[in-house]
């Protein structure tokens, strides 16, 4: 029996099985202990967009341990490596002039946009609003607060009430995110966390306007919207840094993680916007934040970082995100036609889910799916995901999707 705990799983099956031993990556592929090639159909966990393998990332991260590994970011101290990584995120903020606060990773980003939009309303007199809102179907990380917004009810079942005045409404209803604020008035409201795709509740594209709508209705209600970028950031929405950026939201906080670093080291950043900002810069205020952790702002992430999106920029890579929405809708659309299929999801950003008419199906299809070259993960009720690396090709993606009706095949 072995040492290791998986997350988001059940140990007895893995331990009856055995688990999935990835041993090296390159590019879009990856290969397992035995030495068998998988097209890598989730990017690591959504995050690997600039590929594995990956030596310049390497060579950055080696450098600055070579020099200073980490040092705290805690009071007045910083390293010229963050403090460089920070002004260069604040450069492409969807919001011009916001503040970067480093997290450890997407799950911790949250928890911290959850107390600071508690924190600021206190600050600005209007401490009873500490409701916090997000929708079903969502992920937010699996921390306290995250465990607690879960819109996925499996992922917050069994732990009981982790967190009070949080709400949750209809992932796709502008209406409900007004009902609600008629009936606990928005004097109580904090803030409304968004995924603009939602991701790990099965890849689910909003609707048209949807966004902008419930946008307005916070700016309309005095509630700070929140931006939950972990996904879409940094370039898998397509075209843009963030969308953010790409549906001109103008959050009030931003969080982000994955594609920061592409995942080649862990960490987080959450966005602020200099409305939020303002209290706790003030020269002449007091506001001490009692918040932050061990490793934000890590000196080795934030090389790895700066390597990372120079990669996407010399590249390209915003624009091939874009080339892989429009290539993973076309491949992949007719597969809808298949009888085990009940929709495709796609047309936005560089992600697919495949949904299935029998929804216990989909783990057994992810395991089939190795055996016809893929590497990838059910999602949400009966999904199964697709979130590749921007340097994916189109006959990558051909390939992919002739593993697909492989492993569909077995189902029929």
């Amino acid at each position: 029996m072995g040492a290791l705990w998986h997350g988001f799983a059940n140990m007895g099956a893995v331990e009856k099985s055995g688990a999935f031993v990835v041993a090296r990556g390159d590019g879009a592929y990856v290969w397992d202990s035995a030495g068998t090639r998988y097209l890598d159909a989730t990017a690591g966990l959504w995050f690997t967009n600039v590929g594995h393998g990956r030596a310049e990332i390497a060579a950055a991260v080696a450098d600055q341990i070579g020099r200073v590994a980490a040092y705290s970011t805690f009071g007045d101290y910083a390293v010229d490596t963050t403090v460089a990584l920070a002004e260069r995120l604040a450069a492409i903020a969807p919001v011009e002039g916001s503040k970067i606060f480093f997290t450890s990773g997407g799950s911790d980003s949250v928890d911290t946009a959850v107390k600071l939009a508690r924190r600021y309303w206190r600050e600005v007199g209007a401490p009873a609003k500490e409701i916090v809102v997000a929708r079903q179907k969502a992920y937010h990380g699996m921390h306290v607060a995250g465990t607690a917004l879960a819109g996925i009810p499996g992922n917050h079942d069994g732990y009981g009430d982790l967190m009070p005045d949080v709400a949750t409404i209809e992932w796709d209803s502008g209406k409900a995110l007004l009902e609600l604020i008629e009936r606990v008035g928005a004097e109580r409201i904090a803030a409304f966390f968004c995924e603009p795709i939602i991701g790990a509740g099965g890849i689910y594209l909003p609707p048209d306007g949807y966004l902008a709508e419930v946008r307005q209705i916070c700016r309309d209600h005095d509630i700070l919207f929140v931006a939950d970028e972990v996904i879409t950031g940094f370039g898998r929405i397509g075209g843009d840094w963030f969308a953010s950026t790409r549906f001109d939201l103008q959050p009030d906080m931003m969080t982000t993680a994955k594609g920061l670093t592409s995942g080649y080291v862990p960490m987080g950043a959450v966005f602020v916007a200099p409305r939020v900002a303002e209290p706790f810069f003030d020269p002449a205020g007091e506001a001490w934040w009692r918040h932050g952790y061990t490793y934000m702002g890590h000196a080795a992430a934030a090389a790895a970082s700066m390597a990372n999106l120079d990669i996407i920029e010399r590249e390209g890579l915003l624009d091939e995100a874009s080339r892989l929405e429009q290539t993973l809708h076309e491949r992949f659309a007719p597969l809808a036609e298949h009888p085990a299929v009940a929709e495709v999801r796609s047309g936005l950003g560089a992600v697919t889910a495949v949904q299935l008419v029998d929804a216990g199906a989909a783990l057994g299809l992810a395991r089939e799916l190795r055996a016809h070259g893929v590497a990838t993960r059910a999602v949400g009720a009966g999904a199964v995901q697709v979130s590749p690396t921007f340097v994916m090709t189109d006959d990558q993606v051909d390939d992919l999707v002739a593993g697909f009706r492989g492993a569909l095949a077995t189902l029929a």
